[in-house]
């Protein structure tokens, strides 16, 4: 049986001096201490040259950009936003050549999140909705904000942040809502067993967020640059820092930095395999996506492949291991099965 504690090991105590470099102050790490202010203006993407190696796998045809793919496991689907962002793609992942569902949606979101049962969570401009990917319902909950993102929390409710800086915590059934204040901006959300937290671009920084007081905890600095972020079933937080060409990767018990490293160019979309324990990082600049083990405490890379122009989304099927890359430039949807290669 696969072991799922915490694969930490040695990296801890090398982590632990890091994170204190990253924070004002450092002196108790129980007190909500913040990185030294900035504001950066956050990369809305990284340009992919033409490409020069032809994509490893297979690639489906679609006339549109394919953005913020990713993978429901429980309907077997592959979804993503066609170019006007208002239309949502449903592939069949055991017939990715067919011609996917279409679903019209009532604005366009920011994001495609996951909720883990068939239904996927839409942040858009003061709403969120709320997507049935077996019935292709819509539901929407009106939000006063810009939404930016959004996270099903391990009691049910949904935690979505908006473009001012609040988070709105949100119980769908009774409509009923609670804001926490003090970000630039929350532009993306993750919700693990240990709790929430949030990255704020604008700031560069991982906040966590105690959601019983509403207040703000520790924050720490997310590189120099930060693009996307995912999570993995050992609660991890992992991010990508896009200006400064690193991946990220925090505890979120605790929130330490726990490892950073060097991943090429300007690496963009992330998802994490439970299955194989890899992280899979796409890299624009080149065209390609590279995938790490984390558990040694030193990154290991495992392969590497060369993908669609302008891979700027990445999906997983957690069952198969099959990598799913949405050009984001009308260049198709790819798949990578685990015996394909460069």
């Amino acid at each position: 049986m696969k072991d799922r504690r915490t694969p930490w090991r040695t990296v801890v105590a090398v982590a632990s001096a890091s994170a204190c470099v990253l924070l004002t102050g450092c002196s108790d790490n129980s007190s909500p201490d913040e990185p030294d202010s900035v504001s950066v203006e956050p990369l809305a993407g990284v340009d992919s040259p033409q490409l020069s190696t032809p994509p490893s796998g297979s690639v489906t045809a679609f006339p549109s950009g394919l953005h913020f793919t990713t993978f429901d496991a429980s309907t077997r689907s592959v979804v993503a936003l066609d170019d006007s962002r208002a239309t949502l793609l449903v592939f069949d992942a055991d017939d990715i050549d067919a011609r996917p569902r279409s679903v019209t949606l009532p604005s366009a979101p920011a994001d495609i999140v996951p909720a883990g049962d068939g239904s996927l969570l839409l942040p858009m401009d003061g709403e969120l909705a709320m997507v049935d990917l077996r019935s292709s319902e819509v539901q929407t909950v009106s939000v006063d904000g810009t939404l930016l993102s959004a996270a099903r929390l391990q009691d049910g409710r949904v935690a979505t942040g908006d473009d001012g800086g609040t988070i709105h915590i949100i119980d769908t059934e009774t409509k009923e809502s609670q804001t926490i204040t003090g970000l630039s901006s929350v532009d993306a959300l993750a919700s693990t067993r240990y709790g929430l937290a949030a990255l704020d671009r604008h700031q560069t920084s991982l906040t966590q967020i105690d959601v019983d007081s509403g207040s703000l905890g520790l924050a720490l600095r997310a590189g120099t640059g930060a693009a996307r972020l995912d999570t993995d079933e050992y609660g991890r937080i992992l991010v990508t820092d896009a200006a400064g060409s690193e991946l990220v990767v925090y505890s979120s018990e605790d929130l330490l930095l726990r490892q950073r490293f060097p991943v090429g160019a300007q690496p963009w979309a992330l998802t994490y395999d439970d299955e194989s324990d890899i992280v899979w990082v796409s890299t624009p600049g080149d065209n390609e996506v590279v995938g790490y083990t984390l558990d040694t405490g030193i990154p290991v890379e495992t392969r590497r492949f060369s993908t669609v122009r302008q891979p700027d989304s990445i999906a997983v099927d957690p069952e198969t291991g099959d990598l799913y890359v949405g050009s984001a430039v009308g260049e198709g949807l790819q798949k990578v099965a685990p015996g394909d290669t460069m």
